[in-house]
């Protein structure tokens, strides 16, 4: 049913639904709020303290004249609460100006508290007229443009009152595990009776989601096994010989992961398998190793990377690895002459190995003899872009990388398609980095700190969690910091990277860095991948709350590659106790897997994926809180349907859709 179905739902109305992805009544019903409003605890904005989220009853007295003509379109509301007078600001929101006027309303927003100066910052609000006083606990739904909150609870209590909700999951599962209602779910976590019910709730619909999610892989993952084509002549002896070029030997996991390699290759069924480890477990060697099976066969390979930056470090370690075979490059960055001319090598079956990015995935890149793909850090790489490469050889073997430590709970969803291999040792040479969070007592004398390392030659990463400057100036932007950073240490050479700079740029900045003609990089995350700079000996990191704690675990692992004591120091925009704990799980523990394990059990798996995700949600359970236990429990259900064979052609059907609307899915 489409949205204009419901009532007051005309043409106007209908566009401002689309732009918010929202289409049919159907999807209506799945747009969950992102937060609750208990109208019984109501805040007073003198007594909030800076940072507070507050939910308060308030008088409009006069708004500001809006400059349109300015880059920064900025509404200020100027309001008074029990004769506290305080303003209200959107940022590039200027809409908010028609639909504000002098009056009574109910604010729910972010206090800032500078200098005496009382403002909240871009909160959502409510006219509370007579005729719409609010009770209970109200949803809240994540808004843009000029639908009012008040439209869309009246349309999703509509579309929930003529929308058909079935659960998928056979009947006799349901009444086995005795699942509460589905529809009931849906209609309590748009109308929660208590916290409790919420819970519940969530959980529900969360287990349907993960239900339909698993089976799809199940279904996909049985059927698609393919016959080995490309027989590999390789030896077991041929490829521990290749390994003594590393100059060190294997750990126990990288052997064990090698091993496995050699079996999927010589089995009768093409590889599809996952490789994942820790930072520093030594991944890049055991792929290597996998590609030296291919080209040794005769075969070529390719090695694919989410960056230039990696993708020319990459390019780098192959040449050096593979001297005997012809190692190409093709990367967006590079002219339209250079990238005809690989083109027309791989074609003609001159390379060997071909390493570069996205570039490869065009569709006029031919690659004839094409055996073994390896993807590096699979989770910036959605299925659909592994597949279009695969589909340029026959029946092609596929080696996935992930250096982002995946809970066993979390790679039942993302790698549900594949075969896994962990890693779960590190090479005996890697130090252990300290880590700790630094008080802004103690910031000056950690500038200080830098000052004296980059003057005796060390180099440090310096990360922050934005671009540009935060709208609610709580957030350090990495522009501000680099301006400020060049003006503090003066005698500090800094360069600034980011990921709105162009690949080419991108890769000079990062060259030059690990050339050491810069100190210190002031960089967003796109550092987190694969960079590698042995000089480089601390990592400064902040609003370090900001991130997830596998993030975090990802850019310390940024440090510590060369011979010298590394340090990892976390500064915190916010001094809430839940951020404090999770820094300091960070703080005292060094292995990912139980990192990210502790992670997701804090934030919850709602919170874990809706945070994590970009481009498509997964599914949609984004603001969903639910504990991790679900997933478990749906992969039980799936599995009981499967072996009691009650996978019905309508589950197939929802399921399969399921599984192509996520295929170019990735992770942040």
């Amino acid at each position: 049913m489409r949205i204009s179905a419901l009532r007051n739902v005309g043409e106007m109305r209908e566009k401002e639904f689309n732009k918010l992805g929202i289409y049919e009544a159907e999807e209506l019903v799945k747009f969950y709020p992102r937060a609750y409003l208990d109208m019984t605890k109501r805040n007073s904005i003198r007594q909030a303290y800076h940072n507070d989220m507050v939910l308060i009853a308030c008088e409009v007295t006069r708004l500001a004249p809006v400059n349109f003509g300015s880059a920064r379109k900025v509404v200020r509301a100027y309001c008074s609460q029990d004769g506290c007078p305080f303003t209200a600001i959107w940022f590039n929101q200027p809409y908010v100006a028609q639909k504000l006027k002098a009056g009574e309303y109910l604010f729910y927003g972010r206090v800032q508290n500078k200098f005496g100066q009382i403002s909240i910052v871009n909160p959502t609000f409510e006219p509370l007229d007579r005729n719409y006083r609010l009770k209970g606990v109200v949803p809240v739904y994540s808004l843009k443009g000029k639908l009012s909150q008040k439209v869309v609870r009246d349309g999703v209590k509509e579309a929930l009152q003529k929308v058909n909700i079935d659960s998928v999951i056979p009947y006799p599962i349901i009444q086995k595990y005795k699942l509460p209602s589905l529809a009931k779910a849906y209609f309590e976590v748009h109308n929660p009776p208590t916290e409790d019910a919420l819970a519940l709730a969530s959980e529900r619909i969360a287990l349907e989601e993960y239900f339909v999610l698993i089976s799809a892989f199940k279904l996909i993952k049985g059927g698609k096994e393919e016959a080995r084509i490309k027989r590999y002549s390789v030896t077991a002896g041929e490829v521990k010989e290749f390994s003594k070029r590393f100059g060190f030997e294997f750990t126990n996991g990288q052997k064990q992961a090698v091993n496995a390699l050699y079996e999927n290759l010589n089995a009768p069924t093409k590889m599809n398998r996952l490789l994942q480890g820790d930072v520093g477990s030594g991944k890049t060697a055991v792929a290597l190793c996998a590609m030296f099976m291919a080209v040794k066969s005769g075969y070529s390979s390719a090695y694919l990377s989410p960056t230039e930056v990696l993708a020319e470090q990459n390019y780098k370690l192959l040449q050096k690895y593979f001297p005997e075979y012809h190692v190409g490059y093709l990367a967006g960055g590079m002219t339209a002459k250079e990238k005809r001319e690989m083109k027309a090598r791989l074609k003609n079956g001159e390379i060997d190995i071909v390493c570069g990015t996205h570039a490869i995935l065009q569709g006029d890149v031919e690659i004839p003899s094409l055996s073994l793909i390896v993807c590096d850090e699979q989770h910036r790489f959605g299925v659909a872009q592994r597949n279009a490469l695969a589909e340029k050889g026959e029946s092609v073997d596929m080696l996935v990388m992930s250096a982002t430590p995946i809970p066993r709970t979390l790679s039942l969803i993302f790698y549900g398609d594949l075969d896994i291999t962990t890693i779960t040792d590190k090479p005996k040479e890697r130090q252990e980095i300290s880590t700790s969070i630094i008080p802004e007592s103690k910031y000056d004398d950690m500038l200080e700190y830098i000052r004296v390392q980059a003057q005796a030659g060390k180099q440090a990463y310096f990360v922050c969690a934005k671009i540009d400057d935060d709208e609610e100036g709580s957030i350090m932007s990495v522009t501000e910091l680099y301006e400020e950073l060049k003006n503090r240490l003066p005698t500090v050479r800094f360069a600034l990277l980011h990921g709105r700079m162009k690949e080419k740029e991108k890769t000079e900045i990062m060259t030059a860095f690990k050339n050491g003609e810069f100190d210190c990089l002031v960089s967003t995350t796109v550092i987190e991948v694969g960079v590698d700079v042995p000089n480089a000996t601390t990592m400064i990191i902040y609003n370090a709350e900001r991130f997830g704690l596998s993030q975090l675990h990802q850019l310390r692992g940024r440090v510590g590659r060369g011979a010298d004591k590394s340090y990892c120091f976390l500064l915190m925009g916010s001094e809430s106790e839940s951020a404090r704990e999770r820094l300091l799980t960070l703080k005292n523990e060094t292995d990912g897997f139980k990192i990210a394990e502790k992670d997701l059990e804090m934030r919850g798996g709602g919170d874990f994926f809706g945070t994590r995700q970009s481009g498509k949600t997964l599914g949609d359970i984004k603001n969903l809180r639910y504990p991790t236990q679900v997933i478990f429990a749906a992969k039980k259900l799936s599995d009981d349907t499967f072996d009691a064979r009650l996978d019905s052609e309508e589950l197939r059907r929802v399921a399969l859709k399921k599984y192509d609307s996520l295929k170019d899915v990735v992770l942040n």
